[in-house]
């Protein structure tokens, strides 16, 4: 599994983990060390993450009372931005051989990846919603 946040000005560390996830080690290893911090250094952030069962644990959920949080509805359509990050990520993905050259080629475009971008998706998100809206929770062009 990867794990990434981005924020208008800032990206955090990017986060691979082998094995399985659990709600407990979501909070030991990524929330505690890695979310916790990056939304202290951001004041005024908001988190907002969707509704995998790591998400909405309860364990999960009791750590980040401390954060605001974006409330994400079940069934909503995918509008989080950093889906179009990963989205981005995949295309440029090189072939890979290994875990391990595998884990090197997305840490390097992870930490090459162009704020301007970020900030572009960060940026339509009042055209996203709309057209979401205005197309009934349906497909857009987005």
């Amino acid at each position: 599994m990867v794990w990434g946040a981005i924020a208008y000005d800032s990206q955090s560390t990017l986060i691979v983990m082998l094995g399985t996830l659990t709600g407990q080690r979501y909070v030991d290893d990524i929330l505690q060390p890695h979310v916790g911090p990056f939304l202290n250094g951001l004041p005024g952030a908001i988190l907002q993450q969707g509704n995998t069962r790591l998400h909405t644990a309860r364990v999960a959920q009791d750590f980040l009372r401390h954060f605001q949080t974006l409330p994400w509805p079940a069934r909503s359509p995918d509008l989080s931005p950093v889906e179009y990050v990963w989205d981005q990520l995949k295309w440029q993905m090189p072939s890979c051989h290994s875990v391990h050259d595998l884990e090197m080629a997305v840490q390097d475009l992870w930490a090459h990846l162009p704020q301007d971008n970020i900030r572009c998706l960060i940026n339509s998100m009042p055209d996203r919603v709309a057209a979401c809206i205005a197309a009934g929770g349906g497909p857009t062009r987005y």
